[in-house]
């Protein structure tokens, strides 16, 4: 690894310890220890949504906003990832044939609208030949490899800017780059179902159930893979650097969660502490929220916007991402794998401690020794469960999801109104209230 990768790796972990610091401080005030006081699940529920301050303003359709660049979304992908070997053809494309939410390729195209707007540096490199196919004579001969590759040279892409109200624009780079946004995360979908033995994925069979672990396995290598041969052809070293980190976090923090190494000297009848605390939300950075960030930090430096601007999009972005995870894993606890498109109750059957469980145990000690053995043993994930429902748990995890929504919205509310900017806003709140 190299040393600016490492100095950039260290300053993510030490940003996102120091803001759970902030947001957990808020959150271990409250004392949960008197029983009577409990809520129900449904009143804590309705407790939470209050705290989210829904705008009285006319909800906006955040897809339709960027549909036309939305359109173009699988379609593009498809080519980014043809191969001239069928059977690697259908498993690299085979998510990209059902569709999905397209969440992270969504925030990365209405932040590129919404920076658009936004204070400029003096220049604005751009990019060439992002969309000349990824064939197999260049593959085999290395023939497109030319020294006429220049990073400031005219764009080549046949796809043109496009345009919003407001004037905002959304640049054919930072379009190319919502697509690996969604090409890298679908990557990281292939190994992680191999990793914890999942068979369904978006309500369909996961590749590794349908393929086999060993096509999955080099599916999600070989997305990785032209990812990484699209970015290069961004031209752009910085957003190259911050997309290799996201990769990079993306194995950290499965490794993390493979080893799942809660500091065990803390899982005992005292309740966790903050280490514990920040072990998992560093966990839930580099898993989840450094690819929505750094995709939001990328499109804002592709817009050519200022270092100010770029630490904006990168802030809103990682705190959504909290959120969006700490949602899902309440969501894990309260839904059916119809509705979530995936199994729901993994988490503790794969001895995973996640935000309702830490929660639960600051009100029961007695999870501590269940924790430290993840689980294991016969009783342990139905016990775990009932006293996760019957604590404040899921509850407190909402409103940690809250806070962070609240600190990303403090964030893109810094740059110039848009619609692209107030869907931004309006998204923290559909994070919250997702049901899937």
């Amino acid at each position: 690894m190299s040393y600016i990768l490492s100095k950039s790796i260290s300053r993510i972990s030490l940003n996102i310890r120091s803001h759970s610091s902030r947001s957990l401080i808020s959150i271990k005030q409250r004392s949960f220890n008197n029983k009577s006081t409990k809520l129900a699940w449904s009143e804590a529920v309705q407790k939470a949504e209050t705290l989210v301050n829904p705008t009285s303003k006319p909800l906006i359709d955040f897809k339709q906003i960027v549909q036309d660049d939305l359109s173009l979304l699988n379609q593009n992908i498809k080519e980014i990832l043809s191969s001239g070997h069928p059977v690697l053809n259908t498993v690299a494309q085979y998510h990209f044939n059902v569709g999905g939410k397209h969440i992270r390729p969504i925030i990365v195209l209405l932040l590129s609208q919404a920076t658009s707007i936004a204070a400029k540096k003096a220049e604005n490199p751009t990019s060439v030949d992002i969309d000349q196919p990824i064939d197999q004579k260049f593959t085999l001969n290395g023939s497109r490899w030319k020294d006429d590759y220049n990073a400031h040279g005219k764009p080549n892409s046949e796809q043109l800017a496009s345009k919003c109200s407001e004037g905002c624009t959304i640049l054919p780079s930072q379009r190319r780059l919502a697509e690996l946004a969604e090409v890298i995360h679908t990557a990281s979908l292939f190994h992680d179902d191999v990793i914890d033995n999942s068979d369904l994925r978006r309500n369909i069979p996961s590749v590794n159930a349908q393929f086999g672990n060993k096509m999955a396995i080099l599916g999600g290598d070989f997305l990785l893979a032209r990812a990484s041969v699209s970015l290069a052809r961004l031209r752009n070293v910085q957003v190259v650097e911050l997309m290799s980190t996201v990769i990079a976090n993306l194995v950290e923090g499965e490794l993390l969660q493979i080893k799942d190494a809660l500091p065990t000297e803390h899982c005992d009848t005292n309740g966790p502490n903050d280490q514990v605390f920040e072990y998992y939300l560093e966990k839930t950075y580099l898993k989840t929220a450094s690819l929505i960030a750094n995709s939001c930090r990328g499109a804002a430096v592709l817009g050519n916007t200022t270092d100010e601007i770029s630490e904006i999009a990168y802030e809103y972005g990682k705190n959504l991402g909290m959120a969006f995870q700490l949602i899902d894993d309440m969501l894990d606890f309260v839904v059916s794998a119809d509705e979530f498109g995936k199994p729901v109750g993994a988490d503790l059957e794969l001895g995973l401690t996640t935000a309702p469980v830490l929660f639960a145990w600051q009100e029961f000690p007695e999870l501590g020794p269940m924790i430290k053995r993840k689980f294991s043993e016969p009783g342990d994930v139905e016990k775990v469960r009932d006293l996760v429902f019957e604590s404040q748990g899921l509850h407190r995890t909402k409103e940690l999801a809250i806070n962070y929504c609240k600190l990303a919205t403090g964030a893109i509310s810094k740059l110039p109104y848009s619609e692209s900017r107030e869907a931004l806003i309006q998204l923290c709140e559909k994070v919250i209230e997702r049901k899937r």
